[in-house]
């Protein structure tokens, strides 16, 4: 495959348990391990959301070529997940975390943003735009990125 027919993934990383950058720094060497990291914003302190008492995040964004189909990448980035000892199935949601990936947006290698739907996959993410510490590190390194359905630029959203 040429790189122009590469799809591109916009991916959250969070992690706020133990060496918080340590953690971010792993899944971004997984996410090369996918295909090609194109960017990466710089690590961001954030206060935690939701009502589970927990640590400050460290939290970034990836621009990431790959071949891989939304769901494959999706699996992919739970694995990296499991390898920095996360548990999804035994941790209460949205409570302190190893590390957290996210897959955010998704774009064809036409240019196509992908909008879907399924148990496991919602595109693009159904929060981000809620979320300042996923737009904050998006905007650094894709503010020109259209929101497929907001139909609003990610800068703008910030």
């Amino acid at each position: 495959m040429h790189p122009e027919q590469k799809s591109l993934a916009a991916i959250a990383l969070g992690s706020n348990v133990g060496d918080r950058a340590a953690h971010l720094d792993y899944a971004l060497q997984g996410l090369g391990a996918l295909g090609r990291v194109r960017a990466a914003s710089k690590y961001f302190e954030t206060e935690p959301v939701g009502t589970v008492q927990q640590g400050m995040f460290l939290n970034a964004a990836a621009l990431l070529e790959t071949e891989l189909a939304p769901e494959a990448l999706l699996q992919a980035l739970l694995v990296i997940e499991r390898e920095r000892g996360r548990d999804r199935a035994a941790a209460p949601p949205k409570g302190p975390r190893t590390l957290d990936l996210d897959l955010l947006l998704y774009k064809l290698p036409d240019g196509v943003d992908v909008v879907m739907q399924t148990e496991s996959l919602t595109l693009p993410h159904p929060e981000m735009h809620r979320r300042r510490f996923v737009l904050e590190p998006l905007a650094e390194i894709a503010p020109e990125w259209i929101h497929p359905q907001l139909k609003k630029s990610i800068q703008s959203l910030v």
